[in-house]
């Protein structure tokens, strides 16, 4: 191991100043590249080619500024990454190399500063919790990296350590995504990245203390203990900026992709039932689903990490939730629209049967007892859900009530992440395990 290095307490030097100016040279970057690729067309470069180029270097320099930045434009990169589905094949091509890589990575803190936020957060003698200590991260992400360690009793434990200055690296981030949210969107295949940065931004005060998570995570764990399908670490010790907890050892969902198809769907239908299954048993949604906070455990289990981002229901799930979708899958339009308006997602007048169709894509996986997610399908419903979404749509005239937010998002993310690893999983079983008011 290193020396602790006493006077190396800086924050991240970083100033707001030049991760605007970062943040900016995105446009920037999107201007040159179409004057470049206007000026090759005129030569009689082939149209289709240049489009190709600008594609692949529009992915080259917006996620290598994410991945610079850390904070709040990684985290929207880790969103982003989950929605590659979304995206047309011939645009998300070159996307997709770079999205995978901002799901569980960012350049790592160096080794002097790890262990000067140790001894701040732990005390000078913070080695003595330790038989061991690696000082190179086992997994760096958006606000924080892990640590590979084992404690005096011989346990190994996973020691997240937080970047000094990342809540207000994170702040800063979010506000300038918001404000380039139209240059971005394009690259989003029309995911609503303003209404993202907006919600990440409501939850930064939780999610940059660790204490929260750790009572987040401590309750998951005890609610799934022993469980033989599941697996939450426990907590030992939490403050503000470091987390330690139990190691898992495993292999990242995304890598299911890879897997036989069988396989494929043992996993896809655990990470579905882990997520409607949280509400019930926890009083929490892992509201976080991107495919690097799940791991495929070597007896099969899924293990679940990275409470950070949590939507609190003691009392579960929504009990409208189920009774709404079997209204919609049974076609009754009418009293569908009118549980709708009584939750109140409806904001202006609507027509039934044009919102019953419009909410098909969210329906249809429920109306089988089998289901085929892949992306495909993922797009077909992506442009069904555009094409309502213009000022006279019926898109317009719904909103999301606070209680639902973290639902629907990762109730999206959820389908997007079984549509990127081609599941095929009875979707509708779940649903009527696990949803309140499936039944009434």
């Amino acid at each position: 191991m290193q020396p602790d290095d006493p006077d190396d307490d800086r924050q991240l030097p970083t100033s707001s100043l030049a991760r605007a100016s970062r943040m900016l040279s995105l446009p920037l970057g999107a201007a040159g590249r179409q004057v470049v690729g206007l000026g090759r067309r005129l030569l009689g470069a082939d149209a289709d080619v240049v489009d190709a180029e600008l594609r692949g270097a529009a992915a080259e320099q917006l996620f290598a500024v994410l991945g610079e930045l850390k904070g709040g434009a990684m985290k929207f990169g880790q969103a982003l990454s989950m929605f590659e589905a979304f995206l047309p094949e011939e645009i998300a091509r070159p996307y997709r190399q770079h999205l995978a890589k901002l799901q569980d990575s960012a350049p790592p803190l160096p080794s002097s500063r790890v262990q000067a936020v140790l001894r701040n957060e732990l005390g000078p003698r913070w080695r003595d919790r330790f038989a061991s200590f690696d000082l190179r991260p086992a997994a760096a992400a958006s606000i924080g990296q892990v640590h590979r360690a084992v404690l005096t009793d011989g346990r190994p434990v996973a020691v997240k350590i937080q970047y000094p200055g990342a809540d207000q690296a994170l702040r800063s981030d979010l506000r300038q995504i918001e404000r380039l949210a139209g240059v971005v969107a394009p690259l989003a295949g029309g995911v609503d990245v303003v209404t993202i940065s907006r919600e990440l931004a409501e939850r930064i005060s939780e999610e940059v203390d660790y204490t929260l998570e750790a009572d987040s995570q401590a309750r998951a764990a005890a609610a799934f203990a022993g469980d033989p399908e599941f697996a939450v670490p426990g907590v030992h010790e939490a403050t503000t900026r470091v987390l330690i907890t139990d190691w898992l050892d495993g292999r990242k969902l995304s890598s299911v992709a890879d897997d036989p198809a069988e396989e494929r769907n043992r996993v896809g239908l655990a990470y579905v039932r882990f997520l409607f299954a949280g509400p019930a048993r926890a009083g929490l949604l892992h509201a976080d689903p991107h495919p690097g906070n799940y791991l495929v455990l070597p007896d099969g289990r899924l293990g679940v990490v990275d409470f950070g981002l949590v939507a609190r229901l003691p009392e579960g799930l929504p009990s409208a939730m189920g009774r709404l979708i079997r209204l919609a899958i049974d076609d009754d339009a009418d009293a569908m629209t009118a549980g709708l308006a009584d939750e109140g997602f409806i904001a202006r007048d609507v027509d039934a049967r044009e919102l019953l169709g419009y909410l098909e894509p969210f329906v249809e996986p429920a109306r089988v007892e089998e289901f085929h997610f892949d992306r495909e399908w993922m797009r077909a419903q992506f442009l069904h859900i555009r094409s309502s979404s213009d000022r006279h749509g019926v898109a317009m005239r719904l909103t999301i009530p606070p209680v639902y937010a973290l639902i629907h998002r990762v109730w999206l993310g959820g389908i997007a992440v079984l549509a990127q690893l081609d599941v095929t999983a009875r979707f509708r079983g779940v649903l009527a395990e696990l949803l309140p008011g499936w039944y009434d």
